[in-house]
């Protein structure tokens, strides 16, 4: 059962309720919607049928939405601009009028002030780079350090730049509003700088009463900096290495990746790689080998998820895509991984207890680890563990979580109503697996889960030999929470 999960950034290519069903089946795990393009009228269609879809497929799906953030970019033009190394460009604030043949309009007032003179712009992903000469209060001049042509509404990135947007504009907060309103399980922050932009987030999704988990963005060379704080902050991480890689030196990004996943597994925090994994895929039918290389590595250094966005967008096999990732991670998984897990300093007593059920699990053959978790705490402590062979089964009587554990690496959720007799539930638990052909006669099941002892409640950590037969469980699999919880 593969453990890496695949998240499919949904568009115009995608979007249809056939494509989606199929990129269910293929292996998508997560979709995303990016607010930078999606309008709130699409995003209200197309949560439920994601829903509804994943229900007729008896799996869960997860939501996430995805914040255009404070991003600078460069005004409509009524031409393309070709631009020679040499030539000048003007960028102007405030409406302020054209000085130069060559000019064009930002949408952030305070560029003039942020950045200063000497400073390397980078716009339209690198393309095009120039160099401030000088600047007033409305405009600057720039030289053009390499030839290229400029057109409308294109990106600024400012390298090593401290700059002073807000981290949720408004229309941030009209999206997250939305999301909270129709239940996304997930809202990624783009261009985060600092822990508390994600405590910003943290904050506005509280007083909306949303579930939804934060998803912090590393694409700034100053939340590279301050990625201790940010993975504190986020309930997961999410490695942009689009924008990443024009902001810190190219030869550096393999480097910046690999730490973070490491860091994010020894933090106990899901982390995702995302951004040209199969690039080459938006137009042809199956990608490079130094992409498949490039997928094998995030599948090695057992990053919890890898996200598509333009090969699934508008690229010309999204479903190929999915069907590619899933090829891969499942081969490179039977090979081993980094091992980063191995790492972690455990303090808290439930987490040894965690950690002495995933040393049991890899020392059994033919093992099956199962935890029963309300809250996914415990579920999130097994998956961070990275199991050598067992897969998870984490049973849940909440919707919210059922579809948040589906961002966790080896976890397979279940949803399942509660007895009050943690008996009852395991036997219930066990006939799910046996009937779903998730286990055979004989597997090593190693549960984790709680007891009743003088009044009190215990975590308890058990080794059952899986049965033939069903007949014995009192509890059911059902797709409506309740009961009592059993753990965490």
């Amino acid at each position: 059962m593969r453990a890496t999960k695949i998240i499919c950034t949904l568009g115009p290519a995608s979007d249809s309720a056939e494509t989606i069903c199929e990129l269910m089946r293929a292996g998508a795990d997560v979709f995303r919607l990016n607010m930078s393009h999606a309008t709130h009228d699409w995003v209200r269609k197309i949560v439920p049928q994601i829903r509804e879809i994943a229900a007729t497929q008896n799996r869960p799906a997860a939501v996430m939405l995805d914040t255009q953030g404070p991003a600078i970019r460069t005004g409509k033009l009524e031409h393309d601009l070709p631009l020679a190394v040499g030539d000048t460009l003007e960028f102007t604030v405030r409406n302020a009028k054209p000085h130069e043949r060559n000019s064009v309009s930002v949408n952030y007032d305070g560029l003039i002030d942020d950045v200063s003179a000497g400073c390397t712009m980078l716009v339209d992903n690198g393309v095009l780079r120039v160099r401030v000469v000088e600047k007033d209060e409305n405009r600057m001049r720039t030289k053009v350090l390499t030839e290229g042509t400029l057109g409308s509404r294109r990106h600024i990135n400012l390298p090593g730049v401290h700059v002073n947007l807000p981290p949720l504009t408004p229309k941030d907060l009209d999206d997250i509003a939305l999301g909270a309103e129709i239940g996304v399980d997930f809202v990624a922050l783009s261009f985060t700088h600092q822990k508390s932009d994600l405590e910003q987030l943290r904050a506005e999704l509280l007083r909306l009463r949303s579930t939804a988990g934060v998803i912090a963005k590393i694409e700034t060379q100053s939340a590279v900096t301050a990625i201790d704080g940010m993975i504190d902050a986020a309930d997961a991480i999410l490695i942009a290495r689009g924008d990443l890689g024009i902001e810190c030196p190219m030869e550096e990004l393999p480097i910046i990746q690999r730490r973070i996943v490491k860091r994010c597994i020894q933090k106990t925090k899901p982390v995702i790689v995302a951004t040209h994994l199969l690039e080459s895929m938006v137009e042809n039918p199956v990608p490079t080998r130094a992409e498949v290389t490039d997928v094998a590595n995030a599948a090695y250094e057992q990053a919890d998820a890898m996200m598509l966005t333009g090969e699934t967008t508008s690229g010309r096999y999204p479903v190929e895509c999915v069907k590619v990732l899933a090829r891969v991670a499942n081969r490179i998984e039977r090979s081993g991984g980094a091992g980063f897990a191995t790492d972690l300093d455990l303090q808290d007593p439930r987490q040894k207890t965690v950690a002495s059920a995933v040393l049991l699990a890899n020392s059994l053959r033919n093992s099956k680890l199962i935890v029963f978790t309300r809250h996914g705490t415990m579920a999130r402590y097994v998956s961070n563990l990275r199991a050598e062979r067992a897969p998870i089964f984490a049973f849940t009587p909440s919707e919210h979580i059922f579809r948040q554990l589906t961002l966790c690496w080896g976890t397979h959720p279940v949803l399942m109503r509660f007895k009050e007799d943690p008996n009852s539930t395991i036997a219930a638990a066990e006939e799910y697996l046996r009937d779903a052909r998730l286990t055979r006669e004989g597997d090593n099941l190693v549960i984790l889960t709680d007891v009743h002892a003088r009044g009190e409640m215990f975590d308890s950590l058990q080794v059952r030999s899986a049965r033939a037969s069903s007949g014995d469980g009192d509890g059911e699999v059902d797709e409506r929470p309740g009961g009592e919880s059993l753990m965490d």
